[in-house]
């Protein structure tokens, strides 16, 4: 292991065990569970489908993980900025990329976790029928880079401000904006008023197709390569304002 992976994992584990440290992560997997347990079971009807699938559970992760990922991650640099020890995480001899990689990889391992506890609702589907496990698998690879994702945007807008709710706030805006970049509706609406080329760039940021790959049990490399993009760009977002506050 060189001196970089070290220090990445370095942070990794102390992030990942300021989270378990607090009863919040245990509250956080708690609220995850029992949200999705409802939204596949009560408004996904579950059962009443009749199908060996997960579609209705996968169905609702862009929609559940809108509000928990930024709640995850809103204080991974806002706390640092907040109590005032970013400048001295800062000057310690780590890059920025290794802080933010470290911080980012933590909370992702994280989302995996509570992702992961959700087993029993694939022993139920198993339980019931004869699921396609390709399916299942690739529904819960897309499901976990959706959450990486959403979290790289709150990577970086935890660093723009040291309020955790204004971070919140922001990264649900974004996120948002992403789900609803190629809904039908909105590219109706653009398409009054805009040219072909915008509506169509516009709605290449959605989420949604891409995602909707993954449910069908199709791993496409260009939806995992646009996922990468978004966790690329967002994480490199936040080298910049790092590198900002860091010379301000």
């Amino acid at each position: 292991m060189n001196e970089a992976t070290r220090n990445i994992w370095t942070i990794t584990k102390r992030e990942l065990g300021g989270y378990f440290n607090s009863p919040v992560a245990y509250v956080f997997i708690v609220i995850f569970l029992l949200l999705n347990g409802f939204f596949t079971f009560m408004l996904g009807n579950f059962f009443e489908r009749g199908e060996a699938n997960l579609n209705a559970f996968f169905v609702w992760h862009p929609w559940l993980y809108l509000f928990l990922v930024p709640a995850a991650g809103m204080r991974l640099w806002a706390e640092e900025r907040r109590i005032g020890t970013l400048e001295l995480l800062l000057t310690m001899p780590i890059t920025a990329w290794q802080a933010i990689l470290g911080k980012f990889l933590s909370c992702w391992v994280f989302l995996a976790l509570a992702l992961f506890l959700t087993f029993p609702v694939v022993a139920t589907v198993a339980y019931l029928g004869s699921p396609d496990i390709g399916a299942i698998l690739s529904g819960y690879f897309g499901s976990l880079l959706l959450a990486g994702a959403y979290l790289a945007i709150t990577v970086a807008t935890s660093a723009m401000t040291r309020n955790q709710v204004i971070s919140f706030i922001l990264s649900v805006v974004i996120c948002f904006f992403l789900i609803l970049a190629g809904w039908e509706p909105v590219t109706n609406l653009l398409v009054r008023w805009a040219p072909q080329w915008l509506v169509e760039t516009v709605a290449s940021f959605s989420v949604m197709p891409h995602f909707t790959g993954f449910q069908r049990g199709v791993v496409d490399i260009r939806d995992t390569l646009f996922f990468v993009s978004v966790m690329i760009f967002s994480l490199f977002s936040t080298s910049v304002i790092l590198r900002g506050l860091r010379g301000a």
